[in-house]
C-alpha cells in the first residue's frame, strides 16, 4: 500500500507533497474531508510503534482542551486522533511497512530519499 494522509488546506502539507512528488499509485487522503477510520489509525499505530508518535501537540485544540495538564494514555491518543483530525501529525506517508510521520525537515528528507530509491 502507498498512502499519504494529509490536510489539503495545510500549506506545509502541500509544500511537502511537491517535494515528495508521489506517483499515481499513491492514495492521498485529505483527513478533513475523509476522516481516519479506527482500522487506519490502528495500522498507523502498528507501523509507528505507538499512538503518541502520531499525536500532534501543536494543534490549537491541545491547549484549548487542557490536554497538556493531563496524563494521556495510548488509548487516549488514539481516541483523540479519531475524534479530531488536527491531532494527527501530518503528513503521514506509508509505503508497505514503512511509515514517515510529520513535517520535520529530516523526516521529509528521509521520506524523499526513500521514495526516490523506490523508483
Amino acid at each position: 500500500m502507498k498512502k499519504i494522509y494529509h490536510l489539503a488546506t495545510c500549506s506545509t502539507c502541500q509544500k511537502i507533497l511537491k517535494i515528495w512528488k508521489p506517483g499515481k499509485d499513491f492514495v492521498l487522503q485529505n483527513i478533513k474531508e475523509e476522516p481516519i477510520t479506527p482500522k487506519q489509525i490502528d495500522e498507523m499505530i502498528k507501523l509507528a510503534g505507538s499512538a503518541e508518535i502520531l499525536f500532534s501537540r501543536r494543534s490549537l485544540k491541545y491547549q484549548a482542551m487542557g490536554l497538556k495538564d493531563k496524563n494521556l494514555t495510548e488509548k487516549d491518543y488514539r481516541q483523540l486522533i479519531l475524534e479530531e483530525y488536527t491531532f494527527l501529525r501530518r503528513p503521514v506517508l506509508i509505503v508497505g511497512k514503512k511509515i514517515f510521520i510529520g513535517n520535520a525537515p529530516t523526516n521529509v528528507k528521509e521520506a524523499k530519499a526513500f521514495l526516490d530509491s523506490q523508483k
